[in-house]
């Protein structure tokens, strides 16, 4: 009877203790199935993954970049304005002094020569001047110099318009020329009754998608201070 007891104890000995190995293999072996799973859970972004995140950088480039370019030759029209709206103040003020106006805008005090390397815009009236006699000879009697500011004045820059001079890309500024580059429509009257008006004009290469004559940046102010974008350039 104490021989069967003492096998028994024996047997349930070895069984325990290849429960435990076999639990420890089990252990063991769930261990390295986890291990490769993570390792396999750990494996770069295929082919397919990658072309597709190339697709849409490709495509958030396409639409955003054109639309950023847009965006900067918009802020640069914001000069022209401010160029224009000086060049009607100097206007007003010479009509307020002698009753009309007139091209003479360096004389009237509107000279932004000096800034010429920080402006894209040429402005300025590109026509000759042809003052009715009797509206001149009434300017002459208020104090209107003559010689500095004829009756018959003709058009050129840094008297009547004024070049750019700031670039955009490598394509040179818009020139005070009167007509090969400064082509925007501007105008004086000849001031007689019914006829004091006046449109000064603004010029200029704001893109480098736009930079000719016949589509860049064009703006316009009248003498009742209507503003006109005749077009973008952009």
């Amino acid at each position: 009877m104490s021989h069967n007891l003492s096998y028994n104890n024996h047997t349930e000995r070895i069984l325990n203790i290849q429960l435990v190995f076999n639990t420890s293999h089990d252990l063991n072996s769930c261990k390295e199935e986890l291990k490769m799973k993570k390792l396999n859970n750990e494996s770069g972004f295929t082919l397919v993954e990658l072309m597709i995140v190339v697709a849409i950088i490709g495509v958030l480039s396409a639409v955003a970049i054109p639309n950023f370019k847009k965006y900067q030759a918009k802020a640069k029209t914001s000069e022209a304005k401010v160029q224009l709206a000086a060049a009607y103040t100097a206007e007003q003020a010479f009509y307020g002094d002698f009753g009309i106006y007139h091209s003479c805008l360096a004389y009237m005090g509107f000279d932004p020569a000096n800034e010429i390397l920080s402006r894209y815009y040429a402005i300025g009236i590109r026509v000759n001047s042809n003052i009715d006699n009797t509206a001149y000879a009434s300017a002459t009697t208020s104090g209107l110099a003559p010689v500095e500011c004829a009756d018959q004045l003709t058009a050129a820059d840094g008297v009547t318009m004024f070049s750019a001079g700031k670039t955009v890309g490598s394509t040179a500024a818009v020139v005070a020329d009167a007509g090969t580059n400064f082509t925007a429509v501007s105008a004086i009257g000849s001031q007689a009754t019914n006829n004091q008006t006046f449109i000064i004009a603004a010029q200029g290469h704001i893109s480098t998608d736009k930079i000719l004559a016949t589509n860049n940046s064009v703006f316009q102010i009248t003498e009742t201070k209507v503003l006109t974008n005749v077009r973008s350039g952009y």
